[in-house]
């Protein structure tokens, strides 16, 4: 689910989903869903940034899950579910922790829970693609299970948040 919402934004290029934040090599689905890797499952974004922001990606991010809710998403429970971006550069890094204080202090107001997402560089982790029937998974199984909790609150304008 997380994944076709973000391949039908404009200026994205290419999605794959896999998994990553983990120690396990090689890691499939079945062994991720044990929780014994400590991979989360992840969307690989690659983008074009003269036709979307990193504000952009991360306003669906945000808006499209319950950063709230630790180790899962809804009805799916396990390390596996947990919110996180692991970012590659310095600009989206400023991006994902400006706007997860934004989002956080709005949704505490609103009577959240506190952000619970894992920020971390990328560098020294490892992106394990998922099996093949995962990627686009949505599109081969169109009335497939497409659960993402979500708040319904927007995250704040970006002319609000300072970077």
């Amino acid at each position: 689910g997380a994944e076709k919402k973000l391949w039908v934004m404009p200026g994205v290029v290419s999605t794959a989903v896999g998994y990553m934040g983990g120690e396990t090599p090689d890691p499939t689905y079945p062994l991720v869903c044990t929780g014994a890797t400590g991979h989360a499952e992840i969307v690989l974004v690659a983008y074009d940034p003269t036709k979307t922001s990193v504000y952009e990606l991360l306003k669906c991010f945000w808006e499209n899950h319950d950063p709230t809710q630790g180790n899962r998403q809804g009805n799916d429970v396990g390390s596996q579910y947990r919110s996180a971006i692991y970012w590659t550069n310095e600009t989206q890094e400023n991006w994902a922790r400006e706007t997860r204080d934004a989002y956080n202090q709005i949704l505490v107001s609103k009577g959240f829970d506190p952000i619970t997402t894992e920020l971390a560089k990328a560098d020294g982790k490892t992106f394990w693609y998922a099996e093949e029937y995962h990627q686009q998974y949505l599109i081969k199984n169109p009335n497939g299970y497409d659960c993402h909790a979500h708040t319904g609150i927007d995250l704040p304008a970006r002319e609000s948040i300072s970077i």
